[in-house]
This record gives structure tokens, C-alpha cells and sequence, in this order.
């Protein structure tokens, strides 16, 4: 089943944000991210919010789905403004899951008309979607370039069919290439998106999963470490002994690989999890949550955040398709977190990305550590002598040791 919600203070229902948070807005950069919760069938490793046609149930349809989306991004856009948040152009748009390919391009076109309605498009605006690799043609991705979209992140996981079945992936292994080519004659930019330590998977089997990726040619490569998440089918099946566990030095050999491989292609590591062929095909929308941009967030179960108060939406689109159908605030529950919490996230995320943190934002005992840090080699020396803490290879493999080390756990 999808993980909870978090808890948090009630939201208003008018969606009126409290006095404070529009400070500052009209000089920070603004996202959208839109949630479409739909799957054909739930992977085994999925705890994410998404739902398969026999899991809805009565009070929404992937058919009415469009038009809520489309009413929350008014009535957010609305909102905003009502609460002295200047509008501004979104400088990138994502389309996550679930599976948003499952919707018509016509669907997905219209909610990101809404986008450029409520707020506009910046110039050059990224504009991306998920997309697994069976749900997908020539036309529907054609249509989507014409749309405005200017990107397609496939969910590849692996190219080795016993991998993909523990996983239940239902694509087959060579039909990333086809849906990366169809990708690549409409005009978009292509990510794959690998996952690596799966229950089984061999190191020959990542290597060859990371050298088919390599095969395709793509402008970006994620490549996660499997999190065994409670609830989920496969750590069931794992808790049952049907398939081993998940294993850390498995999973370090592993990153080390990617890490090489992708090196060797010409590709750069930008975030602990991501490399790109230049830093002109880095993923902006990923980057502005890591920088702490502003993001309207709608569909069920969405998170926004403006000036450092946060939202997140009813889950089950259910529930989320009563609340737009009443006109008001799909919000669940809302928090804004006090400084310490701002510099506990702040940090976790800047020492995960190749710019890293500056060492002047960083409190007396993270200050303290750099040199530690330096030493232990998880911390780029020369990065420090530029004001930067910057994680070496090794610390990536250990981003939540320096963390720790950073804050004084």
C-alpha cells in the first residue's frame, strides 16, 4: 500500500497561505508538479501513490482525471495570488506517477495548457514526463512534443528479464530502445531511469542493464539503490525468504560500476543518483526541490511548498476528486518547519549535489568537521578550499555519514 501521509496542521480550505510565506517569492524560481496516480499493475517495490483500475474504486476515473488536475491548478494559481504570492512563470513542469502515460496525450496537453494559463511557461521551460516504456507510441509522444513537453524519463530499470520480473516490470527489455527512438524522432530529450541491487541481479546483470542504457544513447541516467519498503509485495516475499534480501556492499559495488561506466560514456554525476551529459541535460525540476525552490504540487497526494511552508494533499483520488468537485483546497494538512528542521533538509540535500554546500551556511560543528571530513577522503579538499563541501566518490557511497558527521549525530 502507498506510505502515509505526514502528520501536520490543518489546511484551509480557501488555500490561503499564512502571512510570511510570500516573502521574498518574486525572487526564487517556481515549479509544477502534477501527480497522475495510475498504474496498470502494482510493482512489487512500489509504496509510491499510485493505483491500479481495480484499486480506484467509485468516486474517480482516469477519464475525469484531467479536469480535476486542471481545476486544482486554477484554483492553486488563484491561491497564490490571493495570498501576495506574485505570479510567476513555471521554469519547469513535471508530470510524475504512477504512470502518466497511461492518460491520453490529449489529457496531459491540456493540463499543461493549464499550466501555461494560470501561470506561464518560462522561456526555455523544461517540461517533462514519466513514461514507462510500454505506454508509449510515435504518435502519442509526437503529440506530446508538439504539446510542449520538451523531455520523457523512462522508467528502464533494467534491461535483464529475470531482474524485471521480480521487479514486475511489464515491459520488455527491448522496448527501450524502441520507445527512446520514437522519443528521439519527436524531438525530445531522453532520461532512463535504472534501479540497482534488486533481490538476484548479478553484477553481470547490472553491467549489462547499465551498458543496454549506455546502448540507447540517452541525455540523462538515474540510477537508484532498491529501498525495501514495508507493505510492499516484495518485502513480503523477502520476510517469506522467497527471494534474498537486499545487501549494502551489493549495493556499493554496484553504484561504483554505474559511477564508472557512466564516467567512462562521457557522463557527469550532478546528484548522488543522477549523471548527465553536460549540465545542460540535467534534470532542472529534481534540482530546484534540492535548491528549495517554490512548487505547486497537484493530484492526490502531491506536496507543495512556497516559502518554506509545506502542503500535501488527500490521497486516494477519491477523496481528492470530492474536495475539487466542493471547490476547495485539496490539502490534507500543512506544516512550516522551524530552523532547525530547514537546516537539517538544507543540508541533506546540498551535500548530495555536485555544488555542494558552502561552508560559510554551515553551523559551528558542521564548520568543524570539514576538516575530518577531508581527511577521511569523503570531502573534496580543493572543493573546501573554494567554500564547498563537495562529497568525493567515496562519499556518496556514505552521503548519510557525512551528513551525520555535518550536524554532529
Amino acid at each position: 500500500m502507498p506510505s502515509a501521509l505526514p502528520l501536520g496542521d490543518p489546511a484551509p480550505a480557501d488555500g490561503l497561505l499564512p502571512a510570511g510565506a510570500a516573502d521574498g517569492a518574486a525572487g526564487r524560481p517556481f515549479s509544477v508538479y502534477v501527480h497522475i496516480p495510475f498504474c496498470t499493475v502494482r510493482c512489487g517495490y512500489c509504496d509510491f501513490n499510485t493505483y491500479t483500475a481495480q484499486e480506484l474504486g467509485h468516486g474517480s476515473s482516469r477519464e475525469s482525471y484531467a479536469d480535476a488536475v486542471a481545476r486544482e491548478l486554477r484554483f492553486g494559481a488563484g491561491a497564490l495570488l490571493a495570498s501576495g504570492v506574485p505570479a510567476r512563470p513555471a521554469g519547469t513542469v513535471f508530470f510524475g506517477g504512477g504512470t502518466p502515460t497511461l492518460l491520453p496525450s490529449a489529457d496531459l496537453a491540456r493540463v499543461l495548457d493549464t499550466v501555461r494559463s494560470a501561470w506561464g511557461l518560462a522561456a526555455g521551460a523544461e517540461v517533462t514526463t514519466e513514461a514507462n516504456p510500454d505506454s508509449v507510441t510515435p504518435d502519442s509522444l509526437a503529440e506530446l512534443a508538439r504539446a510542449g513537453f520538451t523531455r520523457v524519463s523512462f522508467g528502464m530499470q533494467s534491461a535483464v528479464p529475470h531482474v524485471l520480473r521480480t521487479l514486475d516490470r511489464t515491459h520488455r527489455p527491448e522496448r527501450v530502445g524502441q520507445a527512446v527512438g520514437w522519443a528521439r524522432d519527436a524531438g525530445l530529450d531522453v532520461s532512463v531511469d535504472l534501479i540497482y541491487g534488486t533481490p538476484g541481479e548479478s553484477l553481470a546483470d547490472w553491467r549489462a542493464s547499465l551498458e543496454a542504457a549506455l546502448s540507447y544513447d540517452p541525455d540523462h541516467v538515474s540510477a537508484y539503490a532498491l529501498i525495501i519498503e514495508e507493505g510492499t509485495k516484495l518485502a513480503a516475499r523477502i520476510r517469506r525468504g522467497e527471494v534474498p534480501d537486499i545487501d549494502d556492499d551489493d549495493h556499493a559495488d554496484k553504484y561504483l560500476m554505474a559511477d564508472e561506466l557512466l564516467g567512462a560514456a562521457g557522463y557527469e554525476w550532478y546528484e548522488v543518483s543522477n549523471w548527465s551529459r553536460g549540465e545542460s541535460s540535467r534534470c532542472r525540476h529534481n534540482l530546484a526541490y534540492w535548491q528549495g525552490a517554490d512548487w505547486w504540487g497537484a493530484g492526490p497526494g502531491a506536496h507543495s511548498h512556497v516559502g518554506g511552508l509545506r502542503w500535501w494533499n488527500v490521497k486516494h483520488p477519491a477523496a481528492y476528486q470530492q474536495r475539487i468537485d466542493a471547490g476547495v483546497s485539496p490539502a490534507a494538512g500543512r506544516e512550516s518547519p522551524d530552523d532547525d528542521a530547514r537546516y537539517l533538509e538544507r543540508t541533506m540535500l546540498l551535500t548530495r549535489i555536485r555544488e555542494g554546500f558552502g561552508i560559510a551556511g554551515l553551523r559551528d560543528e558542521g564548520r568543524r568537521a570539514v576538516a575530518g571530513l577531508i581527511a577521511d577522503g569523503l570531502v573534496d579538499g580543493t572543493a573546501a578550499v573554494r567554500g564547498r563541501v563537495v562529497p568525493t566518490l567515496q562519499g556518496r557511497l556514505m552521503a548519510d555519514a557525512v551528513v551525520r558527521r555535518l550536524l554532529d549525530f
